[in-house]
């Protein structure tokens, strides 16, 4: 259960079906070295046990994003739905899970795949989807958009 290499960027096409009304997404891609890894499993990897940095972080963006109106409490936004790590589950199959929920500013969807590469690897991907409903949206994603890099790479580093 080895990354064999660091995670790259892959272009990803919108309208893409998991956000239809998306106007901005990122994907990475990384390669393990286990066979039939599937979409959940890695999705639990790389979102239940979260540095100690990020949550940090989290915690931060949840009390900065409070005035605002803003869902920052992942009990609340998930709404006792199925969860991994802090998102809710949107869809589930075993080479793809969709994550995410809706909130006043954006809509966003977390899309892992697994894919088989041959007997000894499969490439995980990782989208991110946003869809972009005000102001407030883009000078939110504006502001995360450095730390969202850092903790894409983290997140696929655990897988």
């Amino acid at each position: 259960m080895s990354s064999s290499m660091k995670a790259r960027e892959i272009a990803v096409t919108l309208p893409h079906p998991a956000l239809p009304g998306a106007d901005w997404a990122d994907c990475f891609e990384v390669m393990v070295s286990e066979p039939g890894l599937t979409a959940e499993i890695a999705a639990r990897r790389a979102f239940e046990r979260m540095p100690k940095w990020v949550s940090r972080l989290m915690a931060l963006r949840n009390l900065m994003v409070r005035p605002f109106g803003l869902q920052g409490d992942p009990d609340a936004a998930a709404a006792g739905a199925p969860r991994v790590g802090m998102f809710p589950i949107v869809s589930n199959d075993p080479d793809e899970i969709v994550l995410g929920f809706d909130d006043r500013h954006l809509d966003f969807r977390i899309v892992v795949q697994t894919g088989a590469l041959n007997h000894q690897q499969t490439s995980v991907r990782m989208a991110t989807l946003v869809e972009r409903h005000n102001r407030l949206g883009r000078m939110y994603l504006a502001v995360i958009m450095p730390f969202h890099k850092l903790i894409v790479a983290s997140t696929l580093s655990r897988v």
